[in-house]
């Protein structure tokens, strides 16, 4: 089932489901520069870690835009519920895993 929020359809969290347990799913995230994760909603705590870190733009639902650069290494935690886009806007490839927490 797709999800829709506003009569906009939601897309994915990732791109492909690397791993899933009872505890945990993992998403493969990879965006080249200029590329862009469409509009999707978070329903579970997740983690952020950036196997190859990119400067990206993270759009809410609502239009709020907020700059997300994401250094190699880095990990960041993100409370559930949030609805938006990720865009890679710098010159790099952006490659990442996140696990969400069920």
């Amino acid at each position: 089932m797709t999800d829709v929020i506003d009569g906009t359809e939601l897309g994915p969290v990732g791109q492909e489901i690397v791993y899933e347990n009872d505890r945990v799913r993992v998403w493969h995230i990879r965006l080249e520069p200029g590329e862009r994760q469409p509009l999707h909603r978070h329903d579970h705590p997740y983690l952020v870690v950036a196997i190859e870190g990119a400067k990206n733009v993270v759009q809410t639902i609502d239009g709020t835009r907020i700059d997300a650069d994401e250094p190699t290494g880095g990990v960041v935690y993100r409370d559930p519920g949030a609805v938006h886009m990720l865009t890679n806007v710098g010159d790099t490839t952006y490659l990442a895993r996140l696990v969400e927490l069920k």
